[in-house]
């Protein structure tokens, strides 16, 4: 990028991706300059799940929200604070003017979610949230695809973010919510399908317990979106083994089909996704093939880029209030918060 480093701070070590953040933004210090980080363990009081490991912020200047916010020159920060504390915290940035990575998922409340995303947009400030398949490529081409038509008219979609870490922990902190995994997880899904289909017709959520968990703890998801012609099941379960290899997106349509499992790897492996097409376009022939995504080093890093340039107003935001607010929306019946109504 041709323009000076961007001054960036992080707000929040608790929530889950707090670490793979601060990681990645040290990694693209060419593009970045990290400022400083505030650490909130002794002002959050909502549930989080956080490993405490300091390692990753070292050398890295730790200072108050205050003292962040009124650095010279700060132009973006990473909302990282514990899932219902991100709306609040981004709303704090979002009268600075400031651009914003925020983590999910947008809270529990929807209404005070839409102010902050309009609040946003009326600002026109960069604005991303922490959807991390937003810089998957296989995911990425399958969204293309559909919208080309490459896989004719959409019959069905499976996806799963299931996995089987953070041992009891994990369990006790998936119970404070009353959604469960599916609020913590299954917005990554959600995100997914409102790019490739939009807006279903009915949502209809299965917020169930492993054997042996008490009732409050949704650690096994599943919600149905229904559209005209076509179902998506989205799973997330906290107790499957091998559950993040075996994560997985399935489409079928009337002229192709896609298969991506794992949907993520940085095991030094290529990102690889079996396609079958009954008629060829310009990328791909007739056929099956192994369609193969190249080594992905790291989770954040293009969605990172895509901020940055952003910023430097390379590109207007690539996601709309529309989208997010629909995401939100739809996270929130598929957790059972509310009903859904289009």
């Amino acid at each position: 990028m041709s323009m000076g480093k961007i001054k960036i701070g992080q707000i929040g070590i608790c929530h889950e991706h707090a670490k793979g953040k601060i990681i990645s933004l040290r990694k693209m210090s060419d593009v970045f300059e990290i400022v400083g980080v505030v650490d909130e363990h002794e002002t959050s009081t909502t549930p989080r799940f956080s490993e405490g490991n300091l390692d990753p912020y070292e050398g890295l200047r730790f200072m108050s929200e205050d003292e962040l916010l009124n650095t010279p020159g700060l132009q973006a920060v990473t909302v990282e604070v514990p899932n219902l504390e991100l709306v609040s915290t981004a709303m704090r940035c979002m009268e600075r003017n400031l651009a914003m990575h925020m983590d999910k998922p947008g809270g529990d409340d929807l209404e005070q979610f839409a102010r902050l995303r309009r609040g946003i947009e009326e600002r026109n400030l960069p604005f991303q949230m922490g959807y991390m398949f937003r810089g998957n490529p296989a995911i990425q081409w399958c969204i293309k695809a559909i919208h080309q038509g490459w896989l004719g008219d959409i019959l069905e979609v499976q996806a799963s973010m299931s996995h089987n870490y953070g041992g009891e922990e994990y369990q006790d902190y998936i119970g404070k919510f009353p959604g469960g995994i599916m609020f913590n997880l299954g917005c990554h899904l959600i995100d997914m399908v409102v790019a490739m289909l939009g807006a279903p017709t009915r949502v209809v959520p299965f917020l169930k317990s492993v054997s042996g968990y008490p009732d409050h703890i949704k650690n096994n998801c599943l919600t149905i979106f229904e559209y005209p012609h076509a179902t998506v099941t989205l799973r997330a379960c906290s107790k499957e083994v091998d559950g993040l290899n075996r994560r997985l997106l399935k489409i079928c349509g009337t002229k192709g089909s896609v298969e991506l499992c794992p949907l993520e790897r940085f095991d030094g492996q290529p990102l690889t996704m079996r396609l079958t097409l009954k008629d060829g376009n310009e990328e791909y022939e007739a056929g099956t093939h192994n369609a193969d995504f190249g080594l992905v080093a790291d989770r954040y890093e293009s969605q990172l880029l895509e901020l940055a340039k952003t910023i430097n107003g390379e590109i207007q935001n690539p996601y709309s209030y529309e989208h997010d607010y629909l995401v939100q929306k739809l996270l929130l019946a598929a957790s059972g918060y509310s009903q859904w109504k289009e």
